[in-house]
């Protein structure tokens, strides 16, 4: 189903069997706007570079195992669901104001980004201020609205939500969680430094990956983002964990598409999904407490 400014996919598990778990895909969208490609200086492959290509593919078997999922439409390079809807950026926005310090936005990484991947501009030049709110009241408002709903729902029925919300990362970034020339990181797991998630919780997170023969690392190089930040409120029982996902396992990264490994990386996380909706249920959280 989509809402009215088609902000969002949501795929939902049979009725009744809802568990603790919600699945988020918010920078797979690849639906792009021809006035956006009307706008930008680059071409349509270019844009995709800051794009999480497929990860919601991925993850499309979380219903099938009592959890929600729910992932973006609208591409990365227009709305950013990933980032607060304050990160506006003045280089990029007319009318907007120097905000407070901000390392993402004065990257050009703000909730309407002005770079994509590798620093590449966007538009030739800015964009009107109306513009971007417009984007951020259509699609990033309506996924954000939805995702708290999907929380606070599993949160009421069970005691606790815990939501998944799952991203890509550029092989030299997996290469990079990893020092001291051991193997690069296959998953990255991101839980603010133990803020937006129990230890219990990023605990039985990693060892579904491992079980399943992933490599993981935590909270380097990302620790969880403004959605981790947003929703992971573990003493409201409320956990969330950032998942990223080496594209090299799945992804053809210079042609963006689905690489010669797809098929086998998504059994082997449809594998982990399984174990990942079961978190927070009765007894696997008294064997982890």
């Amino acid at each position: 189903m989509r809402d009215a400014c088609s902000a969002y996919r949501l795929l939902m598990p049979p009725a009744g069997a809802g568990g603790c778990a919600v699945f988020s895909s918010p920078h797979s969208g690849r639906d792009y706007p021809p006035e956006l490609l009307r706008q930008t200086r680059l071409n349509r492959l270019q844009l995709r570079l800051s794009e999480d290509a497929f990860v919601d593919e991925l993850f499309a078997d979380a219903p099938d195992h009592g959890a929600p999922l729910i992932a973006a439409i609208m591409p990365r390079a227009y709305v950013d669901l990933n980032r607060a809807p304050g990160e506006l950026d003045p280089k990029l926005i007319e009318g907007v104001a120097d905000p407070a310090p901000n390392p993402r936005v004065a990257a050009g990484l703000g909730v309407v980004p002005r770079v994509v991947a590798e620093g590449m501009a966007i538009y030739p030049g800015r964009i009107d201020a109306a513009e971007a709110r417009r984007r951020i009241a259509c699609f990033h408002a309506p996924y954000h609205a939805a995702l708290e709903r999907l929380l606070g729902d599993a949160r009421d029925r069970h005691g606790l939500a815990v939501l998944f919300d799952c991203h890509s990362m550029p092989s030299d970034a997996a290469r990079a969680a990893l020092p001291g020339g051991r193997n690069s990181a296959d998953i990255v797991l991101g839980d603010r430094h133990g803020a937006s998630a129990a230890a219990w919780v990023t605990d039985a997170v990693q060892r579904a990956f491992e079980e399943a023969g992933f490599i993981v690392a935590r909270n380097a190089p990302f620790a969880g983002g403004y959605i981790t930040q947003r929703f992971g409120r573990p003493a409201a029982g409320w956990h969330a964990v950032q998942i990223e996902i080496d594209r090299g396992l799945y992804l053809d990264e210079a042609r963006i598409e689905r690489g010669a490994g797809f098929e086998v990386t998504r059994r082997r996380i449809a594998a982990v999904v399984a174990g990942l909706a079961r978190i927070g249920r009765a007894p696997s959280r008294l064997a982890a407490e």
